[in-house]
């Protein structure tokens, strides 16, 4: 396999586990909320956060590196209007994801808490976790689509 076919197939692996990733915490985290379980929202939201460290956190490095290298490869302008898109996205993206690193941690804080289940801070930091995550998924949704449909010129 050339080197370009399995950078390729790394990147693409990699924005899968990231897709697959979120959705997934996005999924069980809110599941787990909405049970109004204190139990559930401790033990999820742990693994939630053990999720982004072994799933998220290699796969965005995966993404970085595999990226640069595969425009490196092709020839690809690090000025063009589809790079610069896709770089803003991915800048967004992480924009929205370190916060909500973040808010995981205090929500898990808080449901270990005895009064802080499901207090006005819980809600408030789910409320932002939720509005953080909207734009990083849909966000995802267009650098899936400008990956594969390249609608830009690409110089």
């Amino acid at each position: 396999m050339t080197d370009y076919f399995l950078l390729k197939t790394l990147h693409i692996l990699s924005a899968v586990v990231l897709m697959g990733t979120g959705s997934g915490i996005a999924f069980f985290m809110l599941m787990a909320v909405l049970s109004r379980s204190q139990e559930t929202i401790r033990h999820v939201s742990r693994i939630v956060i053990l999720a982004d460290w072994l799933f998220t956190a290699p796969a965005v490095l995966v993404q970085l590196i595999t990226g640069v290298w595969l425009m490196s490869l092709l020839n690809v302008s690090f000025t063009s209007p589809w790079f610069l898109t896709v770089a803003a996205l991915f800048i967004l993206i992480g924009c929205c994801w370190l916060p909500v690193v973040w808010i995981q941690y205090q929500l898990h804080r808080e449901a270990c808490m005895e009064n802080g289940f499901l207090s006005v801070r819980f809600k408030r930091l789910m409320r932002l976790w939720i509005a953080l995550g909207i734009p990083a998924f849909a966000a995802m949704l267009v650098l899936f689509w400008l990956m594969v449909a390249k609608p830009l010129a690409v110089i």
